[in-house]
């Protein structure tokens, strides 16, 4: 079942509040995101790709078929590096805007004054 606007919204406010106020749990919390999924990806290539220009220029003294699968080995990283570096860029795109503490502690502000109200009616 898919949240409302309004719904997501709070649930963002309250999210950013928790960072806010205890960021190591809400590091924990978020758990690896795809955007450090995408970077890492993309690191491993280069250095896939590193390891495909040795084996290409270790080939040419040593075998051909070396080169050949340095070469395959650069393509492949390329590839894959390419692919997860747009990953990365899409990811920070949709990426909602940071927003200000002071935002955040007045969105607190209200929902504990609310609180108040409904418990002082509930009297």
């Amino acid at each position: 079942m898919a949240l409302s606007e309004e719904e997501q919204r709070l649930l963002d406010q309250m999210e950013a509040a928790l960072a806010a106020e205890d960021p190591k749990l809400a590091n924990a919390l978020r758990g690896t995101t795809t955007r450090r999924l995408h970077r890492r990806r993309a690191a491993i290539a280069g250095v896939g790709f590193l390891i495909g220009v040795a084996c290409l220029i270790g080939g040419m003294e040593v075998s051909p078929a070396l080169s050949i699968a340095g070469f395959v080995i650069m393509l492949v990283a390329t590839v894959v590096a390419v692919t997860s570096w747009r990953h990365v860029g899409e990811v920070s795109a949709s990426r909602p805007a940071a927003r200000s503490p002071q935002g955040e502690k007045a969105f607190m502000d209200k929902m504990e004054e609310r609180w108040r109200r409904r418990q002082d009616e509930g009297q």
